[in-house]
């Protein structure tokens, strides 16, 4: 990707986070190159793509709209050929690295507990800047969000990294590539 579709990209997340309903707390900067990769950006580009696709429980493509973990297995089959697990609890569970919160890098999975009692109930799919994409609950639609805002931090648990780990998730599950 040259540098300036990585600018391009860029200026599109920030028109798109102008849709949330919280401000971003800093300016939209882009990371450095390092740390994009062709299955990254096919990522980031393919969930950012889906946003406003209405949230269907159970839901898993464009057409029968999406679920939190629905969303994240089209995204990754569609755009980097990774055949993931169904739910949450298997996601979290994944034999891939955990990634710190100041380590997020664009296409890394991230998960919350919603519910409270710090189980796993939600997850969505870093983009880069400080935000994910997630199919948040029944009547919604796919959205971006800022990691920032109060109810993420407090409902955060963890992050795993699948990109640097395509042949772990191959297989570690049938169909996998």
């Amino acid at each position: 990707m040259t540098l300036l579709s990585r600018l391009a990209l860029v200026l599109v997340t920030a028109l798109l986070t102008a849709c949330v309903s919280h401000p971003p707390p800093n300016p939209v900067t882009q990371a450095p190159v390092e740390h994009f990769s062709a299955s990254a950006d096919d990522v980031l580009l393919r969930a950012i793509g889906l946003v406003g696709t209405p949230y269907v429980y159970g839901g898993n493509t464009p057409q029968s709209g999406f679920d939190c973990s629905g969303l994240i297995g089209y995204v990754y089959r569609d755009a980097a050929g990774i055949v993931l697990p169904r739910s949450t609890r298997e996601l979290l569970a994944m034999p891939v690295p955990s990634i710190r919160r100041e380590a997020l890098q664009t296409g890394d999975l991230v998960f919350f507990a919603t519910s409270g009692g710090g189980k796993v109930s939600h997850a969505g799919i870093y983009v880069g800047d400080g935000r994910f994409v997630h199919a948040p609950s029944s009547g919604g639609t796919v959205r971006l969000e800022s990691l920032s805002t109060a109810y993420w931090q407090k409902s955060y648990l963890n992050a795993k990294r699948v990109l640097d780990a395509n042949q772990l998730a191959a297989q570690a599950w049938p169909g996998g590539s």
